[in-house]
């Protein structure tokens, strides 16, 4: 299955805002529910620590990604870590939320941050969790670069993947957003009307999701990505970690200190 690139529904401009942020809520809350992400803490904590970081920045951060719960281990491992969330269509009202709920442990950039052409003030171990695929390998390549070139830490966690049975799955995510969004919070009336009466955000769910998969990045097309680079000081690791439901592929980079000369 050779991967694609089309441009998810709600990647493109004209789509509403308020629809785009019900998607993105609705896929946080129940990736949330489903604890997918859990198998890669461990993973994530160990590079950030390689790396050195005293600050992540996630970027495409949706609704907030994994953050909602993933803080509170990042709490316990490294008290003085602070996390900075980040999107081209920032969601503000879930990342204020998560501001709140975490202490101001995770802090959010208002204005729109474009993972290919980050700011050098926004300097941390970059993260992006089921986003990597938005970016056509060009894109990629130089999201891994400048990375390399700005000596900062990165982990990409995918959930798509090009096979027949994640495409199956996919159909489990709008099942349980149309279960859980009485529940999510903040509560609003809007978001019902766009779950039941017309039931748009369900059908975003299914059809990026089926998108996102096809656009997938395997193991070995990251392997290609960051191997290109030619950075040899600078440490790569790819693989795949399961847990519950899911598989999550990752890619995890960092800097590597020169080896001091005696």
């Amino acid at each position: 299955m050779r991967r694609i690139d089309i441009k998810e529904l709600h990647e493109r401009p004209w789509m509403p805002r308020v629809v785009r942020d019900y998607m993105t809520d609705a896929l946080q809350f129940v990736m949330g529910v489903a604890g997918v992400y859990r198998p890669i803490v461990g993973l994530l904590g160990n590079a950030v620590d390689a790396a050195g970081a005293q600050r992540v920045v996630d970027l495409c951060s949706g609704g907030g990604g994994p953050w909602s719960w993933i803080y509170k281990t990042v709490e316990d491992r490294r008290g003085d870590l602070r996390i900075v969330l980040t999107d081209m269509y920032p969601n503000l009202t879930a990342f204020e939320e998560l501001r709140r709920i975490s202490g101001g442990i995770i802090e959010f950039c208002q204005e729109p941050v474009d993972a290919s052409n980050m700011p050098e003030r926004l300097s941390g171990f970059r993260t992006m969790f089921t986003s990597f695929h938005h970016f056509n390998p060009q894109e990629a390549s130089g999201i891994l670069r400048d990375a390399v070139e700005q000596r900062q830490g990165i982990g990409i966690f995918e959930l798509p993947r090009r096979s027949v049975v994640t495409i199956l799955q996919v159909t489990l995510v709008p099942l349980g957003a149309l279960l859980t969004a009485p529940f999510m919070r903040p509560f609003r009336l809007a978001r019902l009307f766009w779950t039941y009466i017309i039931p748009v955000i369900p059908f975003l769910l299914w059809y990026d999701g089926v998108l996102s998969c096809l656009r997938a990045y395997s193991i070995a097309d990251l392997t290609h990505l960051s191997s290109k680079l030619g950075a040899k000081d600078y440490a790569w690791e790819t693989g795949e970690v399961s847990g519950g439901l899911a598989t999550v592929t990752y890619l995890l980079g960092h800097p590597v200190a020169p080896p001091s000369s005696s």
